[in-house]
């Protein structure tokens, strides 16, 4: 029989380099995920391996050492900050008698105490059950096939069988429920492309700042904490912009270095609002050294998902607490780089702008003549703030001097069976 030893918050940390030792910047990011999971690091082991051992993924003397490190700290878990394999983990765990879990478990194991919404729940179940899958091990033999003998003969199917069966079923059961919840997201997306309004997302590496951006932007409330993944189930607001038009901005969960297949397939769903976004806010943490190499990660993330080819606007964030915040570009709307605090504010305004010509496109801009009886349509455009200078003439008509966007032009048209060459003297 397999045991199991009891998990805890007592962890020690190997950090595994392939050919090399981890960056300080690798170490630094798995000691924060493993804080963002609930675990109190003990101990901090490094190792380099030219290439992974089949038998505990790092030598039989590292292996020793970190048993000895576990008996000495006494900690109760022994995170790893690589993808193990179950044979790696299963006997790394006889090692040291301690709970192992590999890279990818921690991060689900954060993504499952930051769920609270139906949807992100089921996400999140199912990535933890797809990647259980490959786990499942013969932990006992009172369900085993039959033996022969009186008194053996067993009902046929082993308990690995039976929970492979089981966890198989769960997983069905689930897709089926996403499903669902994904076609109802399609209708909202049907209704929000029907009105023409466009959804810009807020993507980035995680703890960016990303929901304080929102925050800034929309005036949301939602709570921003320092700390890994703190933004997990998707937030849609609605965006006023200068140029009187709206939009729609979404806030979603942060992407990391190596983020496990299985969560990326579950959130697929929810990734849908960044793949049909009409734009995507880069966030970026200027304060960051390494901010070169998250840009390059969350790249490799938005080309897997299908969003590499939505437009993109680099906005650097925190420039208050970056020392080369001068050299970033936070001028003309012809760059693709916006440099704003979104704690402080600095620069938002000057990011409005920017998506504003981003997403509002061509403009309407000359006179419109309108009847007596055409009153509601004048009352629109005022309402829109798109009335420059308004004439009338003895027969109670007038002709209004107007500027407007051209999905908005479109969409008057529409509902008041206007001609769209109702304007005259049109300019882009």
């Amino acid at each position: 029989m397999l045991d199991r030893p009891r998990s805890g918050e007592r962890a020690l940390l190997l950090h595994v380099g392939i050919g090399r030792h981890c960056d300080a910047d690798e170490v630094e990011e798995f000691r924060a995920l493993a804080r963002s999971a609930g675990a109190s690091v003990e101990c901090e082991i490094n190792a380099a391996v030219d290439v992974a051992r089949p038998r505990y993924f790092v030598g039989s003397g590292k292996a020793e050492e970190i048993a000895a490190a576990v008996l000495e700290h006494c900690a109760e878990l022994v995170l790893v900050n690589r993808a193990l394999t179950p044979s790696q983990e299963r006997n790394l765990e006889r090692l040291v008698r301690a709970r192992v879990f590999d890279r990818n478990t921690l991060i689900l194991d954060i993504f499952a105490q930051r769920a609270w919404s139906f949807e992100g729940q089921l996400q999140v179940e199912l990535a933890q059950l797809e990647h259980l899958s490959t786990r499942l091990v013969r932990g006992w033999t009172h369900l085993e096939r039959q033996k022969g003998g009186i008194g053996l003969r067993g009902p046929g199917e082993s308990q690995l069988e039976t929970d492979r069966r089981l966890v198989g079923l769960r997983i069905k059961r689930l897709k089926t429920r996403l499903g669902r919840v994904e076609r109802q997201r399609e209708v909202g997306r049907r209704v929000r492309q029907r009105s023409d309004t466009p959804a810009v997302a807020l993507v980035g590496y995680t703890n960016a700042g990303k929901t304080t951006l929102f925050n800034a932007l929309c005036g949301a409330g939602l709570e921003a904490r320092d700390m890994l993944f703190a933004t997990l189930d998707p937030t849609v607001r609605k965006l006023p912009l200068p140029g009187a038009d709206d939009a729609l901005v979404v806030d979603t969960v942060g992407f990391v270095r190596d983020l496990p297949h299985e969560l990326v397939a579950a959130f697929r769903a929810t990734l849908t609002e960044t793949r049909q976004a009409a734009l995507l806010l880069h966030v970026i943490d200027a304060s960051d050294p390494h901010h070169r190499d998250r840009i390059a990660h969350v790249e490799d993330v938005l080309e897997e998902i299908g969003a590499a080819d939505v437009p993109v606007l680099y906005v650097y964030n925190k420039i208050d607490r970056a020392k080369a915040a001068a050299q970033i570009d936070s001028g003309s709307l012809e760059c693709e780089r916006i440099a704003v605090s979104a704690r402080t504010g600095l620069g938002v305004p000057a990011l409005l702008e920017a998506i504003d010509a981003f997403v509002g496109g061509r403009r309407i801009v000359g006179r419109l003549k309108l009847g007596p009886a055409q009153s509601r349509i004048r009352a629109k455009l005022f309402e829109w703030h798109a009335v420059r200078d308004e004439e009338f003439d003895g027969t109670g008509a007038c002709t209004l001097q107007v500027d407007l966007t051209a999905r908005r032009w479109r969409e008057l048209c529409r509902r008041e069976g206007l001609s769209e060459e109702s304007v005259l003297e049109e300019v882009c």
